[in-house]
Parts: C-alpha cells; structure tokens; sequence
C-alpha cells in the first residue's frame, strides 16, 4: 500500500533526521545509519522513489561535504571522494531494493514480514557493500595496487561490521514500527467501540 503524499513526507522527515543525525559522526560513538534508512525508505516510500530516494542521496552528500569541509579539508580531495563516491548510487538503490522487496506482501506486523525483511536486508545489504566497497577499492587512489585477493579480503572485512550496524538500527525500526502498529490497532478499536 502507497503511503499518502502528507504520510510519505512524515515518514521521510523523520529517515532524514536519522540519517544527518547519525552520518555527521560515521565514525564516532553512534554509527551510521545510512544502510538502514534507505532500507527503511524503499520499506515504507515504494511509489515515491522518483522525489524521495534523490532527495535522500543528496542529503547523504550534504551531509559529507559539511563534515568534510567544516573539518577543513576540501571536499573533492578527501580520501573518500574518488571517482568509486558515484558507487554510492547503486549501493544505496540496494537497500531502497531491498526494503520495497520486504515490503510487497504488505507491512502489517507478522513472523512473515520479519522472515522476509531479514533476508531482503542481508541480500541488501551484501549488494550495497559490493558497490560502496567495491566503488571505493578499484576506482580510489587510496588503493596503491589493487587485487582480486585484496579485494575479497576487505570485503569480507567490512562486511559484518556494516551488516551488523544496518541490522541493529532496523531492528530499532521494528520496534517503532511494531509499537506504532499496536497503538492504530488500539485507535481503531476504540473508534469501533465508540460507534
């Protein structure tokens, strides 16, 4: 089910908030939590990819270039801005992939729901890695000489790390969305008595 115009803005303010809040300090005591909102976007926002993914690409960006800047580094000579920084595109469409795919039998609270949201993030996730590592590995000065065997080993390196944080924040998600479904459950049964 499509989510209002009024719902959908709601929903993307609320991922955006997430996600400046949480990519301002990639690596600081709280993680990032980019993997998990564009899983949660293509969960909660299919049917308004064409504006919302966009407009969370250019908010992950913004946000970069005012860390890296502010930092007082240039933006376009930072390490990890190389021509592997468009990898990001696909990584991230990924994980909008992923969720629309968790979400097309409905988003109602169920063991099914949870079963396929699981495997769609990990499949998403595994994918999104590929193109932002990968991006990253082969295409960025930052790797002198870059091998398949170098490669695979900081894929398989990074992989968990990364899952493990998407996999934490969309398990945060769950929560919010299991106790938001509890409480419309609550309201609507109230109104049914109330009539």
């Amino acid at each position: 089910m499509r989510l209002s115009l009024r719902h959908a803005f709601a929903v993307f303010a609320a991922l955006a908030l997430v996600m400046a809040a949480t990519r301002a300090h990639h690596f600081g005591p709280m993680p990032d939590a980019s993997w998990a909102v564009f899983f949660a976007a293509g969960f909660y926002l299919k049917g308004h990819m064409r504006w919302a993914f966009p407009a969370l690409m250019a908010l992950a960006v913004l946000v970069d270039y005012v860390v890296i800047t502010a930092s007082g580094l240039s933006f376009w000579q930072h390490y990890c801005v190389s021509p592997g920084y468009w990898f990001l595109l696909p990584a991230h469409a990924s994980l909008w992939l992923a969720g629309t795919w968790a979400s097309a039998q409905g988003r109602v609270p169920s063991f099914a729901l949870l079963g396929r949201a699981v495997l769609a993030l990990a499949v998403g996730a595994a994918a999104c890695h590929l193109f932002a590592q990968g991006g990253f590995y082969w295409f960025s000065s930052s790797v002198a000489e870059p091998t398949f065997a170098g490669w695979a080993k900081n894929y398989s390196d990074w992989l968990l790390p990364y899952t493990r944080v998407a996999f934490l924040y969309a398990a945060l998600g769950a929560v919010v969305h299991v106790l938001v479904a509890q409480v419309r459950g609550l309201s609507a049964f109230d109104q049914a008595r109330a009539d």
